[in-house]
């Protein structure tokens, strides 16, 4: 069930942040009143600070009081009810969710002509599938953090798509999550990749919209990069 084992969304998105550094290498979450900042040290994604609780005041807040190059903010509500908070030259990264799911033993079959590879490195597993020429198709990664752990960064190359490797990575890096002692999955999703999750059984725990300053963005509208 997607309730268990957190009592509340924050729980589960303070377990989804511990995965998330973790896999990006990223600074130790500091708490703050409202949820917790986290150093990225990128140039485009210097800092974010995630609401564990928002609301509209603490949104409104935080927009005017971290409105600076390369700073995230991650609010887990529907874009469309945080953009009117938001002043100008915060850029959306457009729908998302928090995604759980219960981790159980699991293994996939690799294609005909496809290579499978996974490594593990600072404690992040990751996962590599390689075209019949050798190229790149598809991989992703996974940082366990007790009995939680992250899916992370999966990507499929458009020339392989529909060919079952979104799930080879994914089984891959649950497997490999549970045998190291992880239960429950989590994950941030994106439009692309929630169909494929939903069909593994991931389920829906909450909305998230990521924003990003951007001070050349004219009225906060675009793209930012990733979750």
């Amino acid at each position: 069930m997607t309730g268990a084992p957190f009592r509340t969304t924050a729980d589960a998105v303070r377990a989804w942040v511990d995965g998330w550094v973790l896999s990006r290498g990223a600074a130790d979450p500091l708490p703050r009143p409202w949820g917790l900042t986290v150093d990225v040290g990128l140039p485009h994604h210097a800092t974010r600070h995630v609401m564990t609780d928002a609301d509209e005041a603490t949104v409104r807040e935080l927009a005017e009081a971290y409105a600076a190059p390369a700073v995230c903010l991650k609010i887990f509500l529907d874009p469309e009810t945080v953009a009117p908070w938001l002043g100008p030259g915060w850029v959306s990264d457009g729908p998302g969710w928090l995604m759980t799911t219960a981790l159980r033993p699991s293994g996939a079959e690799t294609p005909d002509g496809y290579t499978l590879r996974s490594w593990t490195r600072g404690g992040v597993i990751r996962a590599l599938v390689l075209a019949p020429d050798g190229g790149f198709a598809a991989c992703g990664q996974v940082a366990p953090t007790g009995t939680t752990a992250v899916v992370d960064q999966v990507e499929t190359s458009p020339a392989h798509r529909r060919k079952g490797l979104g799930g080879l990575v994914m089984r891959t890096l649950q497997g490999a999550a549970y045998d190291r002692g992880a239960r429950t999955g989590l994950l941030g999703a994106t439009t692309d990749g929630r169909g494929l999750y939903e069909a593994l059984g991931w389920e829906v725990r909450a909305p998230l919209v990521g924003v990003t300053y951007t001070p050349d963005a004219a009225g906060g509208t675009g793209r930012a990069r990733g979750r």
